[in-house]
């Protein structure tokens, strides 16, 4: 099993050892400064956005569980630093994981420019291999696309590109390799590109967040994923990060509000938002049209696409945000566990924990975990795991809450706790008299000693 330490140690020895052989001081004194997210805060903390220093206004945007890339102006160009290498991610605590990146983390940072505004990015690589950098859905000359082999060549270990072109559309793209891409992409190399338009009035909203979808491999106990995996992935990620470690978005009652999401996976996933109802407004190719929106509660986002969704936060309260593909919003799942709803487990039980001390009965009657306790293998989520103010949310992978609140100041992304709901607003037990539940014509209920006989299952593809 490949620990952390010796992940980073040996590919950052490989790749170091390469830039200090092709980079001069003087080389690298022309470089702008290659940002990383500040180590002292917590892994994986939602950044406040980063307002524009110099050049043209713009509303930022706010990256969940994650930042947005610092540049510095010269003559009139909008100069970045992204640099690809191996990184440690955490999941959602009690779970890291070797990855690739930019800049320290996975995805990368998003960059943030404005329609019209010249940019120059350097990418600097120090993976132990070849990659590029592909800006995806950006109009362009087509020698800065990044396709390695077909509009340049492959970025060797340790030596610095440069991309340079004018950002002209308004809109939400990605970025990502376009070298080994089935590997690097696995690895959680991706990030977010936003370019704001001209004028910061239009399209302009309270709050405006970004997100990418991401899907890894892990088996339960080790910490890099498999990258030769098509289908069966464990670990579905907004940003990088899975649910209880994924950040509440946060609004104020009454603001607009933005979110874009991105899908870099290998599968569509309908997103669902609870409690409101949203238009389509951006997509990879623009802006949609006002009078070419409707009224919908979830979008599906496609592989490689972007969808942007446009709602008004009027209903207070702490609303669900998730895929709505079931197996999408768990950790850690097997993919061989047979369904043992309705098998009889009694004596059996008892007989295993004779050899077994601690076993537990699972699977008889459902699949919810409850409040039990299993003992997993080191650095292994929950399959399902999270407290809400009312018990456990039995919720992972790709899942979030959207906290609106009144009173809120304009700026504030706090996470403001749990919702307080007003008197009489929470759903409740009946207390009243019950009917006896309704039964199937010709069915009867089975003897409470009755024995179930069970059928081996034949093996099976999905």
């Amino acid at each position: 099993m490949t620990t952390r330490r010796a992940f980073l140690g040996g590919a950052t020895t490989l790749a170091g050892a390469a830039a200090a052989a092709s980079v001069t001081r003087a080389a690298a004194a022309g470089l702008p400064e290659a940002p990383y997210q500040d180590n002292s805060a917590p892994s994986g903390v939602t950044a406040a956005p980063l307002a524009p220093p110099n050049g043209r206004p713009y509303n930022p945007v706010v990256t969940l569980n994650g930042w947005s890339l610092p540049w510095r102006m010269k003559d009139g160009v909008k100069e970045f630093h992204l640099v690809a290498e191996p990184v440690v991610r955490e999941l959602a605590p009690g779970m890291q994981a070797n990855l690739w990146g930019y800049n320290g983390q996975s995805p990368g940072p998003t960059i943030e420019v404005v329609e019209g505004d010249r940019v120059r990015i350097f990418v600097t690589n120090k993976l132990p291999e070849h990659t590029s950098v592909h800006w995806h859905g950006q109009i362009l000359p087509c020698g800065m696309d990044g396709v390695t082999g077909l509009t340049q060549p492959g970025i060797a270990p340790g030596k610095t590109f440069v991309y340079e072109f004018v950002a002209r559309h308004a809109g939400t793209f990605m970025y990502h390799p376009h070298a080994d891409e089935m590997q690097q992409m696995a690895m959680g190399m991706m990030g977010f590109w936003v370019t704001h338009p001209k004028d910061p009035r239009q399209h302009a909203v309270e709050r405006d967040y970004v997100m990418l979808l991401g899907a890894f491999d892990i088996e339960p106990g080790s910490y890099t994923p498999r990258t030769n995996t098509m289908l069966d992935f464990n670990l579905w990620t907004m940003n990088s990060r899975v649910f209880p470690g994924v950040d509440p978005m946060v609004a104020r009652l009454g603001d607009r509000v933005r979110i874009r999401v991105g899908n870099l996976t290998m599968t569509n996933h309908p997103i669902h938002l609870h409690g409101h109802r949203f238009e389509v407004s951006c997509t990879d190719g623009g802006w949609v049209r006002p009078e070419a929106r409707w009224p919908e509660v979830s979008v599906d986002v496609a592989v490689g696409q972007m969808r942007a969704i446009e709602f008004v936060a009027d209903n207070p309260g702490d609303w669900a945000f998730h895929c709505h593909k079931a197996h999408h919003t768990m950790n850690a799942m097997g993919h061989e566990v047979p369904n043992l709803i309705g098998v009889d487990h009694r004596g059996v039980a008892e007989k295993i924990n004779d050899l077994i001390p601690g076993y537990m009965v699972m699977g008889d009657k459902g699949g919810s975990m409850g409040d039990m306790q299993m003992p997993l293998p080191e650095n292994t989520l929950p399959m399902m795991t999270g407290r809400g103010p009312f018990g456990n949310l039995e919720m992972g992978g790709m899942f979030t809450v959207l906290k609106i609140r009144e009173g809120l100041a304009r700026g504030d992304y706090r996470d403001p706790g749990w919702y307080r709901h007003p008197a009489g607003t929470v759903a409740r037990e009946w207390s009243g008299a019950v009917l006896d539940a309704p039964q199937a014509p010709g069915t009867a209920a089975a003897p409470a000693d009755a024995a179930v006989s069970a059928r081996k299952p034949q093996t099976h593809r999905h």
